[in-house]
């Protein structure tokens, strides 16, 4: 708000301080990541990932290009952030504990997880404009959402041993087989399914870790 004079007789005009600040960008470590990820989380669905600059970004937060170079180095690492934040919120909301038993709460969670990433509208804007932005993570290195997932399905497996719902075996081994064959589905379902077929790529999938877990 502009600072204006308490004096009798002063005009509603903004002293110099006060129009120089409104000039000035928000200090960086007053900005909320949030708001940087939601504004390039619009452009990207708005423009693509080539076309979308670190300037656009900036300027479409309304934060300086200084402040948003503080955070991450270019384009590319802005969009995995958003991924992670993206996936990570997936994660948390699918693997709930009200399950029969440890199989099923995992087999549910990872089924929900992966109808989630085959229809959000970041990963199909990455898939439809800017594949190649995927592929380091599929066929080089993990992401932190890859490992996120593993992480997760693997305690999954340890408790489902537990109750005895799911068979003997590594749990690392048994999640790296489950990530993998959910990416598949998640990924490439929709070149073999359409949209009005998801629901039973869902089902086929729930079948297949159902019988690939049991005891």
């Amino acid at each position: 708000m502009s600072q204006r004079s308490s004096e009798p007789g002063s005009t509603d005009v903004p002293t110099t301080e006060a129009a120089g600040a409104s000039t000035r960008s928000t200090p960086a470590n007053a900005i909320g990541e949030e708001r940087i990820l939601d504004a390039a989380y619009e452009l990207l669905l708005a423009i693509g990932m080539r076309r979308m600059t670190m300037a656009d970004i900036a300027r479409h937060a309304e934060v300086s290009r200084a402040t948003l170079y503080r955070r991450w180095p270019n384009v590319q690492a802005v969009v995995a952030a958003l991924m992670t934040r993206e996936w990570t919120t997936a994660l948390v909301s699918a693997f709930q504990p009200d399950a029969t038993d440890g199989r099923s709460r995992l087999v549910e969670g990872v089924v929900e997880v992966v109808a989630h990433t085959r229809t959000h509208p970041l990963m199909r804007k990455i898939i439809e404009l800017d594949p190649e932005f995927l592929t380091p993570y599929l066929l080089e290195r993990r992401g932190s959402s890859t490992v996120a997932h593993l992480a997760l399905v693997e305690e999954g497996i340890k408790q489902g041993q537990a109750d005895g719902s799911i068979r003997d075996g590594d749990p690392d081994w048994l999640s790296r087989q489950i990530i993998l064959v959910s990416l598949a589905s998640a990924v490439s379902g929709p070149v073999l399914a359409e949209a009005k077929e998801y629901n039973q790529l869902d089902e086929e999938l729930r079948v297949m870790l159902t019988r690939y877990l049991a005891p």
